[in-house]
């Protein structure tokens, strides 16, 4: 049996996600903070399909908890690997909480790095691997407010580009893909402007639901190309190749 990893898979993208590879068939190992909800998703999602789902807690903002985590899923065959874990903290610089960015630093880069990381040096040369990286329509523009979660995103643009062009280079088997989306209807906004409510009618005047992004990560993972990004203005989704140039040697 094989399976696939979601971490951030508690609400949102992720869980919605989780969702869409269960229609799919798909087994799945699923990482978030919060244990009971997601006792509650392998509960619904063993119900109504015929797969196979393994939770497990952790938070990835703690390194040991990290490395922990993927040891965990060396009793299991993985297939695809999707960091969907994150989250933002809109403030200008100078008003940003210093502990928050640094717990943002760790779980935006550091454990979606260790885990790709991982991951590749296991599955690279393994036939009909993906790794997906969610990072942001603000992985590629930066946006006043946002400029240091614009820039942990543009890490991870940077980062998951180099490395499919790397592996593509080698002759690798394993794809890997970037998930880019744009203002989406989820619990995100919320915890990055630290309110108790956030109503996205009165902020954005386009917008996706989670529901509609895990459709386009469902038609990136069906895909050939890299980038599967939500344009800004349009609010289209667009399915096209690197975007940064890459050198090789």
């Amino acid at each position: 049996m094989s399976y696939t990893v979601i971490t951030g898979a508690s609400a949102g993208i992720g869980y919605q996600t989780a969702h869409a590879f269960a229609e799919r068939g798909k087994n799945l190992l699923l990482t978030a903070r919060r244990e009971n909800v997601l006792l509650s998703l392998k509960k619904e999602l063993e119900e109504t399909h015929s797969i196979e789902v393994h939770v497990f807690p952790a938070d990835l903002s703690e390194t040991e908890q990290v490395y922990d985590f993927y040891q965990k899923l060396e009793d299991f065959e993985l297939e695809t690997f999707i960091n969907n874990a994150g989250f933002g903290h809109y403030n200008p610089i100078t008003n940003q909480e210093l502990p928050r960015v640094e717990k943002m630093l760790r779980v935006n880069n550091e454990a979606l790095t260790i885990l790709s990381t991982l991951f590749a040096k296991d599955y690279a040369s393994v036939e009909g691997t993906q790794l997906i990286n969610v990072s942001s329509n603000l992985g590629y523009n930066v946006i006043e407010g946002s400029v240091t979660y614009a820039a942990t995103k543009f890490y991870v643009s940077a980062f998951t580009e180099g490395l499919a062009q790397e592996l593509t280079s080698s002759g690798s088997s394993m794809k890997v893909k970037i998930l880019a989306p744009a203002a989406t209807e989820t619990e995100f906004a919320k915890h990055a402007a630290d309110v108790d409510q956030f109503n996205y009618e009165e902020n954005f005047k386009q917008y996706h639901t989670s529901v509609e992004m895990a459709q386009f990560m469902m038609a990136l993972y069906d895909s050939d190309l890299t980038v599967g990004i939500v344009d800004g203005s349009s609010y289209e989704f667009q399915l096209r190749g690197p975007i940064f140039p890459y050198i090789s040697k």
